[in-house]
C-alpha cells in the first residue's frame, strides 16, 4: 500500500497557495479509505500519498478527505 501521511496545517496552506486551489478543488479520498486506517484525520484534512514506480521513481499525490 502506498505511504499515506497527513499534512500539517502550515504545509496544507503552503500546498494550496502553491497550486492556487482550495481544499474542495483537490481530488478526494474517503474518510473510510483503507490507507487512512489508524490515522487521526477528519474531513477537510489533506493527505500526501507517496507511490514508488519502477519507471517514474517516486510519485506524490495529494487528496482532501471527504465523507
Amino acid at each position: 500500500m502506498p505511504k499515506h501521511s497527513k499534512l500539517s496545517e502550515s504545509d496544507k496552506k503552503q500546498l494550496l497557495e502553491k497550486y492556487g486551489v482550495t481544499v474542495k478543488e483537490l481530488p478526494s479520498i474517503f474518510l473510510t479509505d483503507a490507507g487512512l486506517e489508524g490515522m487521526q484525520v477528519k474531513v477537510g484534512d489533506v493527505i500526501k500519498i507517496e507511490r514508488n514506480s519502477r519507471t517514474a521513481g517516486k510519485t506524490v499525490f495529494y487528496r482532501s478527505i471527504s465523507e
